[in-house]
């Protein structure tokens, strides 16, 4: 049997320990985790154009750094969906209409792929700017 002294340090631990929500991404490690600003600067700055990586207040100050990747990622997904309306119709007259299934098949799964780093650079924003979640039990 544990003593209300143990139950009261297993809390507090408990409480303590970062919890991530749904779509978190897997390469950063939870607030609060050692290095997790550091893990968070890698990734935001893979959403990022390469050039972002030359300037060294992007990774001094992630929180900007994440204002950066969030828009930049937005403008990716609102491209997505600006373009996914135009492929039929742009590429309909130059290849065969199997292609143009297939093309419009690869843009669906980068798409796909754009909204879920979308959510993740969201997330870790967030973080950095303070935001705790709290495990729903």
């Amino acid at each position: 049997m544990t003593s209300l002294s143990d139950r009261r340090r297993a809390m507090r631990q408990q409480s303590n320990t970062s919890y991530t929500p749904p779509g978190w991404p897997e390469r950063v490690r939870p607030p609060g985790a050692p290095d997790w600003e550091v893990t968070a600067t890698e990734f935001l700055l893979d959403c990022c154009p390469a050039d972002y990586r030359r300037h060294g207040l992007l990774r001094r100050h992630p929180v900007v750094l994440a204002r950066f990747a969030v828009t930049f990622v937005n403008a990716q997904v609102q491209a997505g969906r600006d373009g996914l309306g135009g492929v039929r119709l742009s590429l309909a007259e130059l290849v065969a209409p199997e292609v143009v299934t297939e093309a419009l098949d690869v843009w669906a799964q980068q798409q796909a792929q754009l909204v879920r780093v979308q959510r993740e650079a969201r997330l870790v924003e967030e973080a950095l700017r303070g935001k705790n979640w709290v495990r729903r039990l």
